[in-house]
């Protein structure tokens, strides 16, 4: 075989060739791994994910309204108590 005329570090043109085909193979292997464990996953249904989703919003606001109640209450009674101060 020829070697390269710009000069491809002493490989022939078979040897760039034969690479180029193997990282090709390699490639494709790692695709059809990928999509293997890929079709392993098991996905949420749709109704769960709104369930849960529901779920998050619903715990979420009533933290929410918790918090902004005991802040009310502290405020009174810090208000309340700094009025006595005075």
């Amino acid at each position: 075989m020829r070697s390269c005329a710009d000069g491809c570090g002493g490989m022939k043109m078979g040897e760039v060739t034969k690479t180029k085909t193997e990282d090709r193979s390699k490639t494709a292997s790692f695709i059809r791994g990928i999509q293997k464990e890929y079709s392993k996953i098991s996905w949420t249904s749709g109704e769960d994910v709104v369930k849960q989703t529901s779920a998050v919003i619903i715990v979420s606001c009533i933290t929410g309204l918790i918090i902004a109640g005991l802040d009310a209450c502290f405020s009174t009674v810090l208000n309340g108590l700094m009025g006595l101060v005075k």
